[in-house]
């Protein structure tokens, strides 16, 4: 019998689960010398260098031993990886084995203990169900089942270590700007403007600017788009009308002045998205939001509530922008990005930015305060959130959704079933 039909590194991963929760027959164990063993603790899992579990206590022939444990799915796997000559491994006090595969009852002197008759078929091929599936998610069938109790505590973790990715890529951007939390701010909402398309183009024409030149025309809302459309290639060649020809004159004069080299325009897609999304569309947002909110990262830390950041984001770009969605095409009237934009703005880069000042400077408040507003915004709509809404698994808000698809992308879609509290669940009650 074979542990599960999968790559050897996941089979051992189930393993060392089936270990660590005692997921085995406990009674009448005995090693390959027929010395009795009673399991006081299995250990600590280690996943670092050295020994599987750490701070194990066993009773072996009536002895308590106390230290490591290694667990492998073959007695042989102790040699083929080298493990008789490696001193991190002298302390262990008991070789753990799903199948034992040499002559011989001991792993250089230290006892062996087999398994693969103690642990219940039933578990394993549970466990191949969920690897095999090619489901919206592995649980599928049966997620729906899980209770809300262990939903609620499980999405809170997800929500977390979502903040934390996002935080630790903002993190570089800190670093790179010598802590500098307004420009990181500028850079954040800069390439949150562009997404989801756009999101490094936009975030490369933040960094073509010297933030300190951005503040120094802040409070000039013409020269501020002037720069950025400018910066973005988008004045080049033949002006279309007379506000654009003003635009190009001035980038002219500011491009001369500090040595700018604008981006390639091509680098912006605009294929297969609503006019108000157009890069064009989002630079005037852009330049409108620098205008209105001088030291906009400080009023941020000030909000008391999600709605309060979301009026921080409520801007109207400039009036050209209100009958054009592109240079020399004029329309009736614009729609600029409404709530849903803004949201995504808050979710993705805002809350995730409060998330990473409460970290670095040690204060909770501000971590407490990003999942707070999380809570407060509405749930997002996309088709991965429509596929858990279709097994009967909905959210009540943004942190809720964002939990949902850190467990789509992080677990379910690599199939981590054994580190999911969902997976668990079912895999243990045998629900699949």
């Amino acid at each position: 019998m074979t542990i599960v039909n999968v790559d050897p590194l996941l089979a051992e991963e189930l393993f060392q689960h089936i270990w660590q929760f005692r997921l085995f027959t406990q009674s009448g164990l005995k090693t390959l010398e027929g010395e009795p063993v009673h399991i006081d603790h299995p250990g600590q899992h280690n996943r670092h260098a050295g020994p599987d579990f750490t701070a194990a206590r066993v009773h072996i022939g009536g002895t308590l031993w106390a230290g490591n444990v290694e667990l492998h799915m073959r007695t042989s796997d102790w040699f083929r990886h080298g493990h008789q000559y490696n001193l991190q491994y002298r302390n262990v006090i008991l070789h753990v084995v799903f199948e034992h595969d040499m002559q011989g009852c001991t792993t250089n002197g230290i006892p062996v203990l087999e398994l693969q008759h103690c642990i219940p078929k039933l578990l394993l091929q549970r466990y191949e169900l969920l690897r095999r599936s090619a489901a919206f998610v592995p649980c599928a069938g049966s997620v729906s089942t899980v209770p809300a109790l262990i939903w609620t505590g499980w999405k809170d973790r997800l929500l977390v270590e979502r903040l934390e990715q996002k935080a630790d890529m903002l993190k570089s951007w800190l670093l790179q700007t010598q802590y500098d939390w307004e420009e990181v701010c500028f850079r954040a909402i800069a390439r949150a403007a562009g997404m989801p398309v756009n999101g490094d183009v936009f975030l490369r024409l933040a960094q073509s600017l010297p933030y300190k030149l951005v503040l120094r025309h802040q409070s000039d809302l013409f020269r501020l788009e002037a720069l950025l459309f400018g910066q973005a290639g988008m004045l080049d060649g033949i002006a279309t009308d007379g506000y654009m020809t003003r635009l190009q004159q001035e980038y002219g004069y500011l491009r001369h002045k500090y040595q700018f080299t604008p981006l390639e325009c091509q680098h912006f897609k605009w294929l297969r998205m609503r006019p108000a999304s157009f890069p064009s569309m989002k630079i005037a947002f852009l330049a409108a939001l620098l205008h209105k909110n001088n030291h906009l990262f400080s009023r941020m830390l000030e909000a008391s509530d999600a709605a309060g950041l979301e009026k921080l984001l409520e801007v109207r770009p400039s009036e050209y922008w209100h009958t054009h969605y592109r240079f020399g095409k004029p329309v009736g009237r614009t729609q600029t990005p409404g709530t849903r934009a803004i949201h995504n703005i808050l979710i993705n880069t805002v809350l995730p930015l409060l998330y990473l000042y409460g970290r670095e400077r040690g204060d909770g408040h501000y971590q407490e305060k990003a999942i707070s507003f999380m809570g407060q915004l509405a749930p997002e709509q996309n088709h991965v959130i429509a596929g858990w809404n279709a097994l009967n698994i909905d959210s009540d808000s943004a942190g809720e959704t964002q939990a949902l698809l850190q467990l789509k992308q992080a677990y379910c879609d690599e199939k981590r079933c054994l580190g999911c509290a969902v997976g668990v669940r079912l895999l243990r009650s045998g629900i699949l």
